[in-house]
C-alpha cells in the first residue's frame, strides 16, 4: 500500500461533482510535454513474478531519475501518483496549473502549488 496524490478540479479529489479532467485534455497535454510520455502500462517484478498495470491514459515521467518510473495515472476524472517524491510533486504542481486544478493529497490535503 502507499500514499497517493491526486491532481483533481473537485474541492476534495474522491468527490463526483465537480469538472473531471478529461481524456482528451490529457492527452493532449502529455503530447505536449517533452518529461512526458503517454506510457498505456507499467510492469513491476515482484517475488511471484511480474505484476503489469494497463490503462491507456498512463503516463510517466521521462525525466524521473527513478529506476521504475514515476508515473501518472488518470481515472475517473482525476490524475494520480502513487508515493511521489518532491520532483514529481513539483511536476503534479505544474500539470495542475496548466490544467486549472489543484494538487490534494489521499486525506483531502491541498499541496500548494
Amino acid at each position: 500500500m502507499g500514499y497517493d496524490v491526486h491532481i483533481t478540479r473537485r474541492a476534495v479529489w474522491w468527490d463526483e461533482e465537480g469538472a473531471p479532467i478529461g481524456a482528451d485534455e490529457w492527452s493532449a497535454l502529455v503530447e505536449a510535454d517533452p518529461e512526458l510520455e503517454m506510457a498505456g502500462a507499467a510492469e513491476a517484478r515482484t517475488e511471484g513474478g511480474v505484476l503489469r498495470y494497463e490503462n491507456p491514459l498512463l503516463a510517466r515521467m521521462v525525466t524521473h531519475a527513478a529506476a521504475d518510473g514515476a508515473w501518472l495515472d488518470l481515472r475517473e476524472g482525476v490524475v494520480t501518483a502513487k508515493n511521489p517524491d518532491v520532483v514529481l510533486l513539483a511536476k503534479m504542481g505544474a500539470v495542475a496549473a496548466l490544467l486549472g486544478a489543484k494538487v490534494q493529497g489521499d486525506d483531502g490535503e491541498d499541496y500548494p502549488l
